[in-house]
């Protein structure tokens, strides 16, 4: 199964645990779910949502270790950082699956990370 998000933003971050948790709610014989994104400038990731200042700090953190404009790519797209982020942190994520829930922690969510928007960016969940 598959969704869009789109993004409003050059970056930031946003979460999707209630679409995948739909989508697990409907698959109960599955052991886990993953998570991915097929694009080179964006990322899945999976932490704390509850407060904002901790997706703030990833982005800032991020912006800071790798600035954008001083790569060759920069050149030919002018995102020559968005896909070193994206490459950083990863395409996919894999949630274990229990009792047909999704097995996250208290404080975790799953999250796009979007390095190169405003876009549409699709999000493919596999119940494996």
């Amino acid at each position: 199964m598959e969704f869009i998000i789109k993004t409003g933003r050059k970056e930031e971050i946003i979460d999707i645990t209630k679409q995948v948790e739909e989508i697990v709610s409907k698959n109960k014989e599955g052991k886990a779910c993953l998570i991915y994104c097929p694009h080179a400038t964006c990322a899945i990731i999976i932490n704390e949502n509850y407060d904002k200042a901790v997706q703030e700090d990833i982005l800032n953190y991020l912006k800071k270790q790798i600035p954008q404009g001083i790569w060759k790519h920069d050149n030919n797209d002018g995102n020559a950082d968005s896909h070193i982020k994206a490459s950083i942190i990863g395409p996919s994520q894999l949630v274990p699956i229990g009792q047909g829930n999704l097995q996250l922690g208290t404080w975790q969510n799953i999250a796009l990370a979007e390095f190169d928007g405003p876009r549409e960016r699709k999000i493919i969940v596999k119940i494996l």
